[in-house]
């Protein structure tokens, strides 16, 4: 009896014993493996893992021109438990820095903030200042010895060969606190892409941290490589990107546009790059770049020019009388009109809508296109929406109308492209519930949105939309997507969309634009031999003087450039869209301008009262 006690009290004492042993290995394991806060202390004490920051990918032209480059800047690392344990001397730190002690103060309170700074630990480096020029930091480095747990570490920024293509290529700046949350890659302090081309393609951009892991002595010297670098690994620079825009032609834009507000897209039709992307007024890259970069964005945020804006992208207007031809296309396919119907014209006396031309009457297709003739694509219009009658409660005229807008929308209207052209606008084709919701359903018929007929009213586009439709004109009934950077294996095919016109129909377009500029009212600016097609537009604008606009493309026999452009308050587009596209087509066809007069005289014609002190810095610009 006692033996079996005794026995029993063995099994509880070995229980226990074995209870204790299982809390000490838990203890261990969670001090060890889940909680590495002692670990990080014991290896900060020993260790210093310090970042090394990949070469950002560079940025090329379609002709293999550099365009965005990297650039030395230099860092000022702390690591904080030396600076407190070792005696550091601020007031010496912040005049090397030639900062304020309420600046360092309010730096080093910022940085401490791991609610800020996710990766903060007081035993690793941590980035005090950024994007110092090597002037900059010269007097830090030069009494490094002084100050205990601070180092200088090397980084890169972008600079730039030209001062063009501010919209497109974007900008490189801090990361915030969205991106830190969102991407385990950044850490406080970090740079990524923030708009164009940077931001898009950031991930490809940036490239891969590398890591150096180096021993130092209960000193805090640095000793060098802890374990001949066996920990170590190296970066991976970022993926190089080739543009589809030509910098020679993006300059030549951005010069004629100077001075004025607008905008100029030029696509190679076959493929869908390009060319050219110009927002006016725009701003010097480089004027973005370092520490400079918040003072000069402030400065162009608060331009009432608006520069940031994409206009290119982002700026809507009517197209006016450059929707003729998505008019005429749409009416031949719908079989509203033939190329040989006939619409009479009385000139300015003409109603419902009047002609701004006199011109012979009737009038066929190419020479309405020629003379830009409203009466005729008004009563084409009606002839489109009545073809079928109104029917019930106006239920067969709203079935059509939403029919025509399905083909207009086929040339890419109404919506974004799926494409690496960041920040798009849809631009708008009013749908017949629109109409319906505003009128009634039997309140509207063709007379009551006569206005759409030639581009006005409730149409919205986009330049890069215009253009688009000026490529698809060129390539009787398709285009490509739209984009900027030529693909890399790794990414889709760029897609083609043909439109709901049938090739047969193009033809007679095509040579109605040709006549436009042989004989209508871009002959002014017509060069016969490059066989320009266009039509210019002048489109009401109720906040001022009327926006010119222009769509075109050439070689006629075989399409290379596709053009549009949009310069807002000028009045006439035969006056100012139309000479800026032909001398950008002059441009990219031979490589060359016989024109230097008009050149001269549109690149100097001032519209608007330039503010924007960074737009012409000195740059490299060839």
């Amino acid at each position: 009896m006692i033996n079996a006690q005794y026995y029993k009290r063995g099994y509880v004492l070995g229980a226990i014993v074995v209870g204790v042993a299982l809390i000490f290995i838990g203890r261990l394991f969670y001090l060890q493996v889940i909680d590495t806060s002692t670990l990080d202390k014991s290896e900060g004490n020993a260790l210093v893992r310090q970042t090394i920051y990949p070469s950002r990918g560079l940025i090329y032209d379609r002709n293999d021109s550099l365009i965005v480059f990297n650039q030395p800047v230099y860092d000022v690392m702390v690591v904080v438990r030396d600076m407190k344990n070792m005696g550091f001397d601020t007031l010496a730190f912040c005049n090397a820095m030639q900062i304020s002690i309420e600046q360092f103060e309010a730096r080093m309170q910022e940085m401490c903030d791991r609610s800020r700074n996710r990766g903060y630990s007081p035993y690793t480096p941590q980035l005090f200042w950024g994007m110092l020029s090597g002037e900059d930091v010269a007097s830090v480095q030069e009494h490094l010895y002084q100050f205990a747990g601070v180092s200088i570490r090397k980084r890169t920024l972008r600079d730039y060969k030209y001062a063009s293509a501010a919209h497109i290529v974007g900008s490189v700046g801090e990361v915030n606190r969205k991106d830190l949350e969102s991407d385990s890659y950044y850490t406080l302090g970090d740079y990524s892409g923030r708009d164009g081309i940077e931001r898009q393609y950031e991930t490809l951009l940036r490239g891969t941290k590398g890591v150096e892991v180096l021993m130092r002595d209960s000193k805090g010297r640095i000793q060098g490589s802890y374990h001949n670098g066996e920990l170590d690994y190296a970066p991976v620079s970022g993926t190089d990107l080739q543009l589809t825009i030509d910098i020679r032609l993006q300059q030549l834009a951005e010069h004629l546009l100077q001075g004025k507000m607008g905008s100029a897209v030029a696509i190679e039709p076959k493929t869908g790059e390009v060319l050219a992307m110009v927002s006016a007024p725009s701003w010097n890259p480089h004027s973005l770049v370092g520490r400079q970069r918040s003072k000069n964005y402030a400065a162009l945020l608060n331009d009432p020019h608006k520069p940031l804006m994409n206009r290119a992208v982002q700026a809507q207007y009517p197209p006016g009388s450059t929707f003729k031809l998505i008019q005429a296309l749409v009416g031949l396919q719908m079989g509203a009109i033939t190329p040989s119907t006939l619409y009479g014209c009385n000139g300015p006396a003409s109603t419902p809508i009047k002609c701004t031309h006199h011109h012979g009457s009737p009038v066929s297709l190419e020479a309405a296109i020629e003379q830009s003739c409203n009466p005729y694509f008004w009563q084409e219009y009606r002839d489109i929406l009545e073809l079928h009658g109104y029917g019930l409660r106006n239920a067969t005229f709203r079935k059509t109308y939403d029919t025509w807008r399905d083909h207009v929308v086929s040339f890419g209207f109404a919506d974004r492209f799926d494409s690496d052209i960041s920040n798009q606008a849809t631009g708008s084709i009013p749908r017949a519930k629109t109409y319906s919701k505003f009128y009634g359903e039997t309140g509207w018929r063709a007379l009551t949105i006569r206005s759409l007929s030639i581009g006005q009213g409730e149409i919205l586009v986009t330049p890069l939309q215009l253009a688009n439709e000026a490529a698809c004109i060129a390539n009787g009934g398709y285009y490509m997507t739209p984009h900027l950077v030529r693909p890399l294996p790794s990414m889709p095919a760029i897609e083609r969309h043909n439109t709901m016109v049938d090739s047969a129909h193009f033809g007679v377009v095509q040579r109605g634009m040709s006549r436009v500029m042989a004989h209508g009212t871009g002959r002014w600016y017509n060069l016969p031999d490059l066989q320009m097609c266009g039509k210019t537009g002048t489109v009401q604008n109720p906040h001022g003087k009327d926006h010119a606009i222009f769509i075109g493309f050439a070689p006629l026999d075989d399409p290379q450039i596709a053009v549009a452009v949009v310069v807002e308050n000028a009045g006439f587009g035969a006056t100012w869209a139309c000479p800026v596209a032909s001398l950008m087509m002059e441009q990219y066809l031979t490589d060359s301008i016989s024109r230097p007069d008009l050149l001269e005289r549109i690149s100097q014609a001032q519209l608007i009262s330039t503010t924007i002190s960074m737009q012409n810095p000195k740059s490299t610009n060839n």
